[in-house]
């Protein structure tokens, strides 16, 4: 089990169908995944049911956080391996927070149970993530954790009609 203190990541099940559907659906994000249309509910289900449990060849992994309360679980958000090198030994990593769970520090326990798997496990050299320039909290929470600002993408992402730069940030297993 991957957890650190009320914080648990697991692989999604099919009982996250409903929570994934809001989670990727939230249009607001869709300009960071590229997305143009919504998902759907079978979509989801499919996606669960075809996961390759081998993240090398997947070149993928997807987690949802789980908040331990009391007497049951809550899925508050997910985290995402993606562009997994197994020769480069390198990883990118995304997070999503639903938003009346933000602001708790649920991301950063996150992060750090994330971080521990990726190099004490996985024996990754090195994770990336890409914030917009904008987003002070993701790049405060990453650079916390030790990530740094290794480059800069101009106009990378089209953002409500405007053009907003993006940060390339690595984390290296020294």
């Amino acid at each position: 089990m991957l957890n650190k203190e009320n914080i648990f990541l697991r692989a999604p099940e099919p009982q996250d169908v409903d929570f994934l559907y809001e989670l990727e659906n939230d249009h607001k994000f869709w300009h960071l995944s590229n997305i143009t249309v919504p998902f759907s509910r079978f979509d989801l289900e499919q996606y669960i049911l075809r996961l390759d449990k081998d993240i090398f060849l997947a070149k993928q992994a997807r987690f949802i956080i789980e908040l331990s309360e009391s007497d049951h679980k809550v899925a508050i958000g997910a985290i995402d391996f993606f562009d997994v090198e197994l020769k480069h030994l390198r990883a990118g990593i995304g997070i999503m927070i639903i938003e009346e769970r933000r602001g708790f520090g649920f991301a950063g326990t996150a992060l750090d149970i994330l971080i521990d798997y990726s190099f004490s496990h996985l024996g990754l050299h090195q994770l990336y993530c890409n914030v917009e320039k904008d987003n002070t909290k993701s790049l405060k929470l990453f650079k916390e954790k030790g990530f740094i600002v290794s480059g800069e993408k101009m106009q990378w992402n089209k953002r409500n009609n405007k053009w907003v730069d993006e940060l390339f940030l690595q984390l290296i297993n020294e």
